[in-house]
């Protein structure tokens, strides 16, 4: 999802950045599917981004 030293993400920020737009309500809350598995639905981010290059509203 987001960019790191040793990997580039989907989007050009860093994790604490998702985070801290997860918490301001700006980007689609994670969901867990286990115990230590945290992910994002792939919809909502892409409409994420869809909404903020000027793609589909």
């Amino acid at each position: 999802m987001a960019t790191t030293k040793s990997k580039a993400g989907l989007l050009p920020v860093s994790p604490a950045t998702v985070w801290r737009w997860v918490r301001e309500g700006k980007f689609p809350k994670p969901f867990k599917l286990g115990e230590s598995v945290t992910v994002w639905d792939a919809a909502a981010v892409e409409d994420f981004i869809a909404k903020r290059s000027g793609g589909t509203q």
